[in-house]
Formats: C-alpha cells, sequence, structure tokens
C-alpha cells in the first residue's frame, strides 16, 4: 500500500483521489476551502465541486498542505493552473527528495507560457515530475466508469511504477515519455473546444465543428514539434482522444463557455456565474503569446485570443480565423480539375 497525497479539492483531484483508493492505497486530499474538507470528512461528498457523489470510504480530506505532503510516496497536483506554482512552492519544504510529482492540472502558465510539468520542475528541482492527461471527466471517474489515460515521464521505471500503483481495472493507463506533448494536448484541447463551442453557439452546424477541431489539433501539432514533443503523443489518449471528448460534448466547461459566447454572451457575465475554473480561458492568451515568440501561425487561437481577450466580436474573429485559411478554403472555389474529368468541389 502506498501513501499517496492529492493536492486539489476540485472535482478532479477528489475523482483522482478516489482512483486511488480503489487501487487499494492510503490517500490524503488537500483541499483549500473549509468547507470541502468539513463535507468529505463528515459525509463522504464534495458537496461544492461533486456533489451527489458518494466517495470511496477512507478518503481523507486535510486543509493542512503539510499533512497531505509529508511522508507520500507520490503526490498528485490538481489545483487550477494559474496556482500550481504558488501551491508547490508551498508544499516544497515538506516534500522528500526524489518524489514523484504528477502533473493533473491542464493549463499553461500566464505570463511565463511554461507548461504545468515546466513550472513544477522549476519550484520543485528535487521532485521527479510525471504528467498525467487523457480523456478524464471528473464525475465518470469518480463513478467508476472506464476510463483510459497517458502517465508521461522521462524517467522510465518512474513511469512503470507510477502506473502499477494508479491503474486498476477501470482506470486504464498508457504509459509515455514524452512530457511535453502531454502536457501540451492537455491545454489545447480546452482552447479549441471554446472553439468548437463557439461553431455550435453559432449555429454554425456539425461540419463546421469538426473542421475548427481538425484545424486546432494541426496547430496543436505544430505548436509541440517546435516545443520538442512527438506527433504520436498527439494521436493517443492524451492528445486526439482528450480533445474529441472535450471538444464535443456540453459537458464540458470548455465548450459549454464557447457556446454561450456564440450565443451573444458576455466573458465575464458567464465567468462570474461559475465556482470551478475554466481552465481554456486562461490558457488562450499564453498560447497565442507562446505561437508570437515562435512564429508561429496558430489561427484557432489567434482568433479566440481576440473574442477572449481584445475585444474582438466573436463574428469579427470567425471573420479574422477565415482570413488565415489556405485560399481555397476562403473562398469555396473548385480544385484543379481531374484530367478528363469535371472539377472536384473541395
Amino acid at each position: 500500500m502506498a501513501k499517496v497525497g492529492v493536492i486539489g479539492g476540485g472535482a478532479f483531484g477528489t475523482a483522482m483521489a478516489c482512483v486511488i483508493r480503489r487501487s487499494g492505497h492510503d490517500v490524503v486530499l488537500w483541499a483549500r476551502e473549509p468547507e470541502v474538507v468539513e463535507a468529505i470528512n463528515a459525509q463522504g461528498v464534495n458537496t461544492v465541486f461533486l456533489p451527489q457523489v458518494q466517495l470511496l470510504a477512507g478518503i481523507r480530506a486535510t486543509g493542512d498542505l503539510a499533512a497531505a505532503t509529508r511522508e507520500r510516496d507520490f503526490i498528485l497536483v490538481a489545483v487550477p493552473a494559474q496556482h500550481v506554482r504558488s501551491v508547490a512552492g508551498a508544499m516544497a519544504s515538506s516534500l522528500r527528495h526524489a518524489t514523484p510529482v504528477v502533473a493533473c492540472s491542464k493549463g499553461i502558465e500566464s505570463g511565463t507560457a511554461l507548461l504545468m510539468p515546466e513550472v513544477l520542475a522549476a519550484v520543485l528541482p528535487g521532485a521527479v515530475v510525471a504528467v498525467l492527461s487523457g480523456p478524464s471527466f471528473a464525475r465518470e471517474i469518480a463513478a467508476d466508469l472506464p476510463c483510459g489515460v497517458t502517465l508521461a515521464c522521462t524517467d522510465w521505471s518512474v513511469a512503470e511504477a507510477l502506473g502499477r500503483h494508479i491503474a486498476n481495472p477501470r482506470f486504464c493507463i498508457q504509459l509515455g515519455d514524452d512530457v511535453v506533448g502531454a502536457a501540451l494536448g492537455g491545454v489545447m484541447k480546452n482552447v479549441v473546444a471554446i472553439a468548437s463551442g463557439i461553431a455550435a453557439g453559432r449555429n454554425l452546424g456539425e461540419n463546421a465543428r469538426a473542421s475548427v477541431i481538425t484545424l486546432g489539433l494541426a496547430e496543436t501539432i505544430r505548436l509541440g514539434l517546435v516545443k520538442g514533443a512527438k506527433v504520436g503523443t498527439f494521436t493517443g489518449l492524451s492528445g486526439v482522444g482528450d480533445l474529441m471528448l472535450t471538444a464535443s460534448s456540453l459537458q464540458s466547461r470548455n465548450t459549454s463557455l464557447g457556446v454561450q459566447l456564440g450565443q451573444g454572451r458576455a466573458l465575464a457575465e458567464i465567468m462570474a456565474e461559475r465556482r470551478e475554473v475554466t481552465e481554456g480561458a486562461h490558457s488562450v492568451a499564453a498560447v497565442a503569446a507562446l505561437a508570437r515568440q515562435l512564429h508561429l501561425d496558430m489561427p484557432v487561437t489567434q482568433a479566440l485570443d481576440g473574442i477572449l481577450n481584445h475585444a474582438v466580436s466573436v463574428d469579427d474573429g470567425l471573420a479574422q480565423f477565415m482570413a488565415h485559411l489556405p485560399p481555397l478554403c476562403r473562398t469555396g472555389r473548385a480544385w484543379p480539375p481531374r484530367p478528363g474529368g469535371p472539377p472536384v468541389m473541395p
């Protein structure tokens, strides 16, 4: 039996505490909110972020960060991306040297454009950093429905050990060593999901949504290759798998945000109604800045950055996106005729 700390009492952190407990380990869940700690310990339910889901017996919650990290065999970090640096810094003094720390947060740091494993490596230089990512809605994981994810670490022996500890018959793990690719897939699927939601909210049709998602995957791969990721990572669970789930379901906070934007609601109004973090809304500006820094053409991200952060209207943002497409896509002109046959329309 391993001793595991889960840092973050939101929906996903709570769901991962369920996974760890099902896999037979001692788990302590740290939550910032006192009401979450109290509800889990008294009722066995996270009434704030995962209501109506009964948690497994034996999951203990605490508001003491040191208690959730001290003498733990490995740590899962599932706090909102913009808080990873501060939380990791606060737990550094309690962490044993060479403890594996698994980034479960799917985001990119504003200002630095660092991925979550890069932030953890900078703040916790003595830790062994891994990434867990893939198509994984928290409520389904907590309900013990089947799920498959990628777990990536540059130290293969650590990846194997973590995989053995975390996996169970309903929570399958695909091991990998592409930490950057796994983390970047988790960032970009949220960005693309907002664009997909806008297409849905604007009633542009399923064909348009599929096109937007495909173009978003293409720019994810372009960014990934420049960052040193592997193409194969983006065809796996932490790439296209997570993208398919997040960008096609209204259960996704990012897709539902896009739908409401497409229907004409203001971003500030939508965000004011939400308790849980919509990571894609915070990632867009950082990804757009990174694209500019790397001189990459990322039209989906660039259009979203205009809509979310620069007061560009949805229609004007869509027009900017269309302007970045290849000429034949923009004009709808016929492809060159086949020899001896009629033109083939795109």
